[in-house]
């Protein structure tokens, strides 16, 4: 299991825990030194040594410089947790290259390190570090501020970061730190409020190749708190002295702090600690929350490193020039780049770090006294994070997207809602509420977390995945508790509901084993920050958007010169202004069909507020019209004008056209709503003028519409469709099919939608082969057959015309004799039916001299009577051709 950051990890090397930048090292003194000469080439040269530290360790190291010669500042990069030197080498060559000295190595224990871990040891791990900082002092290519003190800083993330605290608190000849995703108070991320985090230990201790590779007392801590799941006094004071808050007052360089927001190991309120610690020395202090961390997620590297080198540029080498960033900065995840599907990334930033607590707002919770149970031996537990598999799931940052992995079992938990917000929150920092809690026993332990939960109780997510343990002293008599949640940047939709959560147990953490009865009531309001000074940046542009017109400059130019001339648009025709679509004289023949019209001269005109049936048998020219109309394709001759307007590819009016042909692919992993919001973006248009919340009323997703797409039906699937198509309230939608593969109860409900759209005013085109579905939701229909127009026309002049009759004789009547009938003066046509005829009159016909023409024929006429079916109709219409 490779525990290290994606992004992050060496190409060789063991598979072992979380890994950024950093970790720890040794240096010079006395020992015997194993010059390596670099095979990379220039620029940039590389030296390996390894350095004795005395006790018999010996650590590998590495050393580049590139550019001419002179002094220069230098970086010292240590490693990650269960990594090595190796997992930071492209970094310490770009720092090289940038003109830095840039030292490192593999912390004791690690790569080709000797000696036991310490996990940062003041006297182990960071005392290495000044050895390393006596060993750049003698090199000629290090910078000097006085003799014995070279121009240094230090950058790491996970254990590397660590030590970067630890280096500037324990050492005064550091003069900038980056840590990232790291550590201010290693006692408190083991043991939060003094629960065990024992899943986190125990990848710890087995990224680190087992207990026996630990300083013995370590490894005994760790033993005892495996037993126990408690924290005595003496594994605190050990990780604690371990600590950068251990020497909190002295770390007063520039430090750049980089937190994950998808870390339940090193949360954010860790670096909000050092942020406070530090900025009250004296000292600048930017902080940076990127979407990644232990748990998975981007861990934004190539962002990350340039940020670091622009902070050491500053601090080191003095350049005032120097773009730091902001003083706070945000990555907030906002949908899927249908591009290459990774989540997209933007930046909301602030002059100042507004710490967690930043503009609170009072939510209130709803839920009275509830009672629940810590189960025998903790079992089962619930679930929030999955430590461990992050790097391989992204499970935290998939819970931005709408994917999550929470579980709480019933009857072991709480839970307090709060009313639907009329607004969308954005919540940065740490919510934060009061309750009370009484228990059976003297000691309670509980998992407190906030949950996004979408309308109609749909998908419940735990913004990146986090929980706050609570340990309850004298519970027994009733205690109040102000709980402190885990701090998160997460929008809440407008309609979504907040809710808190207390459970007995958790998968990550250590429970009682005693059966326990918990009772928790609210005592106030749930306080959410919100740093109302962040703002938030426009998301990036595509590649595309900028090579597509210099593209499309360069295709214009080429037509320009092969002498290809586009015909100028018609003007308006202002006396059609307010007509949704006439169409005139429209013909299509394609290429290889010489005498072979797809649409051979067809006219019509629709009004606003109709619902148009398109009708036609397989070839009859639906589709190929469709497409003219929507502007697809072009016509041969004659005109399409829609209100007014002539219709050309990209006419500028077709942005009053909605259109559902075909179906409509959606990304299956995002929801319903965050689909149609993905299209909308990629039109270029305004938020605003998607009118979402009214295409969706008319469409009546209801609830399914915060759920992923994956686990919609066929009949969700299409309303979806449908409503894309009605995104922006188009006055004229067009929808090819749109029952296809629905059940009956789903097509009456699209019936419904689309009668319900164009009593709003608008008008929708139908073109579908359900006849009976066509005749109960249509107010006007056109007929085709083999291109051309049947006929067009109100549905009840078309189904209930007089010209049309339905002659009942009881018994089919032979072919013979229908050729016949068809043949007698008066009629256009005759379509046999399993009981009858249906037959249309020509323009001499009349009712009774056909039933007298009837009965010289022997025709054993039983009944007359216009027909009523439209599917009698259609069939009348084309002949018999379906």
């Amino acid at each position: 299991m490779d525990l290290r950051l994606p992004g992050l990890r060496g190409r060789r090397g063991p598979r072992r825990l979380l890994a950024a930048v950093a970790a720890v090292a040794v240096l010079a003194g006395a020992g015997t030194w194993t010059a390596v000469a670099s095979d990379d080439p220039p620029p940039v040269h590389r030296t390996d040594r390894v350095m004795a530290v005395g006790d018999g360790v010996r650590l590998d190291t590495s050393y580049f410089t590139a550019g001419p010669a002179g002094r220069r500042p230098a970086v010292l990069l240590a490693h990650g947790f269960g990594g090595s030197k190796a997992d930071v080498r492209a970094q310490a060559e770009r720092l090289a290259e940038d003109g830095y000295a840039v030292l490192t190595w593999s912390a004791r224990g690690f790569g080709g390190s000797t000696g036991k871990i310490g996990l940062n040891d003041p006297d182990g791990e960071v005392a290495d570090v000044s050895r390393l900082i006596d060993w750049l002092a003698g090199q000629p290519q290090v910078e000097l501020d006085a003799k014995g003190d070279p121009r240094v800083g230090v950058t790491g993330a996970s254990y590397g970061g660590a030590v970067a605290l630890l280096a500037a608190g324990h050492d005064d000849r550091v003069d900038a730190i980056a840590p990232a995703i790291t550590y201010w108070d290693l006692a408190e991320a083991l043991f939060p409020d003094g629960v065990f985090k024992k899943l986190w230990a125990g990848l710890f201790v087995t990224s680190g190749g087992g207990c026996d590779r630990f300083e013995p007392r370590l490894c005994r801590m760790y033993e005892r708190a495996a037993a126990s799941g408690t924290a005595d006094a003496e594994a605190r004071a050990l990780l604690r002295a371990r600590s950068p808050s251990a020497v909190a007052d002295r770390i007063d360089v520039p430090a750049l702090l980089v937190q994950g927001q998808s870390d339940s190991l090193f949360p954010l309120g860790q670096a909000d600690e050092a942020a406070r610690a530090i900025r009250a020395n004296g000292a600048p202090v930017d902080v940076d929350w990127i979407a990644g961390g232990h748990d998975g997620g981007d861990p934004e590297t190539d962002r990350v490193h340039t940020r670091v080198r622009a902070w050491f540029d500053r601090h080191l080498k003095g350049d005032q020039d120097a773009g730091t960033g902001p003083a706070f900065r945000v990555t907030r995840t906002g949908g899927v780049d249908s591009t290459d599907g990774r989540a997209r990334l933007r930046g909301a930033t602030a002059d100042r770090y507004p710490g967690l607590r930043g503009g609170p707002r009072d939510i209130p919770l709803t839920g009275g006294e509830q009672r629940f149970d810590n189960p025998p031996g903790g079992t089962p537990p619930a679930v929030s994070a999955l430590p461990g598999l992050g790097g391989q799931g992204n499970l935290a940052q998939l819970s931005s997207l709408g994917v999550g992995v929470s579980l709480d079992f019933p009857g072991q938990h709480a839970r307090f809602d709060s009313a639907p917000l009329g607004s969308g929150l954005r919540v940065t920092g740490s919510p934060a509420v009061t309750v009370h809690v009484r228990s059976t026993r003297d000691e309670a332990v509980l998992f407190a977390k906030l949950y996004d939960v979408g309308p109609g109780d749909t998908r419940p997510l735990l913004p990146s995945q986090l929980v706050t343990p609570v340990r309850v002293e004298g519970a027994r008599a009733g205690q109040d508790v102000t709980i402190t949640l885990p701090a998160i940047d997460h929008e809440v939709e407008k309609g979504h509901r907040l809710r808190l959560v207390l459970a007995s147990t958790d998968l990550g953490y250590a429970s009682p084993a005693a059966r326990a009865t918990h009772t928790v009531s609210l005592v106030g309001d749930l306080s959410v920050p919100t740093a109302p000074g962040l703002a938030t940046a426009a998301a990036p542009l595509p590649a595309w958007v900028w090579w597509l017109p210099l593209a499309g400059a360069l295709i214009a130019a080429a037509l320009l010169l092969t002498g290809r001339r586009r015909t100028a648009a018609p003007a308006p025709d202002p006396a059609l202004a307010k007509v949704p679509l006439q169409i005139t004289g429209l013909s299509k023949r394609y290429a290889g069909s010489a005498d072979r019209y797809a649409v051979r001269d067809v006219s019509f005109r629709v009004e606003k507020g109709q619902v148009l049936g398109l009708l036609g048998p397989n070839g009859a020219g639906k589709t190929t019209t469709l497409r003219m109309l929507m502007g697809l394709i072009r016509p041969d001759a004659g005109e399409i004008r829609v209100f007014g307007h002539a219709v050309r590819p990209g006419a500028p009016v077709l942005s009053r056209v909605g259109a559902f042909v075909e179906g409509a692919g959606f990304l299956p992993h995002l929801s319903g709503r965050e689909n149609l919001e993905l299209y909308w973006r990629a039109t270029g248009r305004p938020p605003e003028d998607a009118h979402l919340d009214e295409a969706l009323r008319i469409a009546g997703l209801g609830d399914a519409l915060a759920r992923a797409v994956r686990t919609y039906s066929q009949g969700m699937r299409q309303r979806l469709a449908l409503a894309q198509a009605m995104l922006g309230l188009p006055e004229l939608l067009i929808l090819d099919e749109p029952t296809n593969g629905l059940d009956p109860p789903q097509i009456r409900e699209m019936r419904e939608v689309m009668i319900g759209y164009a009593a709003t005013g608008r008008t929708v085109i139908v073109s579908s082969h359900l006849l009976a579905e066509v005749e109960q939701s249509c107010t006007h229909l056109v007929v085709m057959d083999r291109g051309r127009l049947v006929q067009a026309g109100p549905v009840g002049e078309i189904v209930g015309s007089g010209d049309t009759l339905l002659i009942g004789t009881g018994v089919p009547v032979a072919e013979p004799v229908a050729e016949k009938v068809a043949a007698l003066p008066g009629v256009a046509s005759v379509v046999r039916t399993d009981d009858g005829l249906l037959i249309r009159l020509g323009a001499e016909g009349t009712a009774s001299t056909l039933v007298a023409e009837l009965v010289r024929l022997e025709v054993p006429v039983e009944s007359v009577g216009p027909h009523r079916r439209l599917e009698d109709a259609f069939l009348t219409l084309i002949g018999g051709s379906a």
